[in-house]
């Protein structure tokens, strides 16, 4: 079976680019909102809670952009994950393992940093996680953005590299952020992801059969006291992939199509706004560069990103172990690196998960204010190197 398109992959890359534009336009909204007159309006919105009474499901809104609409954002990235692991750049190894060892080069070493800085604080047991994260709207938005004279090989390593990433932050998720398993729930969800995939397996197309599958998966794994974003994946990842003969396009690729557009326009910018509503004062920009977590996530994600992502892939490539991508040079690949600094998405999530609300907010402050750092520097970057590759090209 062949790869999937360019034209596939290009309306990938334009879905994305739109959605981290929206992404952007949310989380400027909610900082305007939250520190303007009307601030209290937004804080009552985002606590309010609705859901039914039972099974605690009665959520604030936030939780509810939190735990639902996030697992959307996470069941594309494992759709994605998926599709690239059957069919794309991580199929066979010596293409993978560029970008697999970059990405954990690029979550390494922000713990490291973030550990080294944070050490002996209150909190940091927990907060270690957060620079861990990429975000793939965002990050690819800005490529797509500013960097169209750069090689179309870059734009696949960030998204290889970037879905990966997400994949090892997922993980931290399951495992350091469950503090207790109800056994029962846990059980019925492993059944429902069973049931879906031998839905799949035995070719049932019926969205009344699915729907009610994905529900049952995230309010049991929700009630386990696994954070919900994990059933997302787990049912991306049972989506069949690759198309019969006698299909035009597979389950995943037919889904990818119709959720993606919902996620990137949608969840993430609706979970963006609810997320990054952080009150700004004079001592919270204080604050950011003297508490020491906030001081390990901002370096961690700025600089650890970079120097984790590019170092690894520098190496890895001097020593002949790996493959160079076609046209893509060590200043292209430090570009894009840097966007590797940009968290928000899943940093949000882990601030949120890992500290009391009251910190939670300064560990968001210094998130947004990284990322934007991450943004703008390589934004610089990245047009800089496309007018090299401009250049170069005149020159043939």
């Amino acid at each position: 079976m062949s790869p999937p398109s360019p034209s596939d992959f290009a309306r990938y890359l334009r879905t994305e680019t739109f959605g981290g534009m929206v992404l952007l336009g949310a989380a400027a909204v909610a900082l305007l909102w939250v520190n303007s007159p009307w601030g209290d309006v937004y804080l009552s919105l985002r606590d309010a809670h609705v859901g039914p009474d039972v099974l605690g499901l009665h959520l604030s809104v936030g939780h509810w952009a939190q735990d639902a609409l996030l697992a959307v954002f996470f069941f594309v990235a494992g759709l994605e994950l998926k599709r690239e692991i059957v069919l794309g750049e991580l199929s066979s190894l010596r293409q993978a393992t560029l970008p697999i060892a970059a990405a954990v080069g690029g979550v390494v070493v922000p713990i490291v940093i973030c550990l080294a800085i944070g050490w002996g604080t209150s909190g940091i047991e927990r907060a270690w996680a957060i620079p861990a994260a990429t975000d793939i709207a965002f990050a690819l938005g800005i490529l797509a953005l500013v960097g169209s004279q750069i090689p179309s090989s870059a734009r696949v390593f960030l998204l290889a590299l970037a879905v990966v990433d997400d994949l090892i932050a997922i993980a931290i998720i399951a495992i350091v952020f469950t503090e207790s398993l109800n056994f029962l729930a846990a059980g019925v969800a492993v059944a429902a992801l069973a049931s879906y995939w031998l839905c799949q397996r035995q070719r049932v197309t019926s969205p009344v059969v699915y729907v009610p599958l994905a529900v049952i998966t995230w309010v049991a794994v929700y009630d386990a006291g696994i954070h919900a974003t994990i059933a997302g994946v787990a049912l991306g990842l049972l989506t069949r992939v690759r198309p019969d003969p006698d299909e035009d396009h597979a389950p995943g690729a037919r889904l990818e199509h119709r959720i993606q557009p919902i996620s990137a326009a949608i969840c993430v910018p609706i979970f963006a706004l609810f997320a990054a509503g952080v009150p700004v004062n004079p001592s919270v920009a204080g604050e950011l560069f003297s508490d020491r977590i906030a001081l390990g996530i901002m370096v961690g994600l700025v600089v650890g990103k970079t120097v984790g992502i590019f170092g690894v892939s520098w190496v890895l490539i001097r020593l002949g172990w790996v493959t160079k991508p076609a046209g893509f040079f060590p200043r292209d690949m430090l570009a894009v690196a840097i966007l590797g600094g940009i968290g928000f998405t899943v940093s949000l999530l882990i601030a949120e998960l890992a500290l009391p609300p009251e910190e939670a907010e300064l560990a968001k402050a210094a998130v947004l204010l990284s990322s934007m750092a991450a943004s703008l520097i390589g934004a610089a970057a990245l047009i800089r190197r496309g007018r090299v590759h401009t250049r170069l090209l005149d020159e043939d």
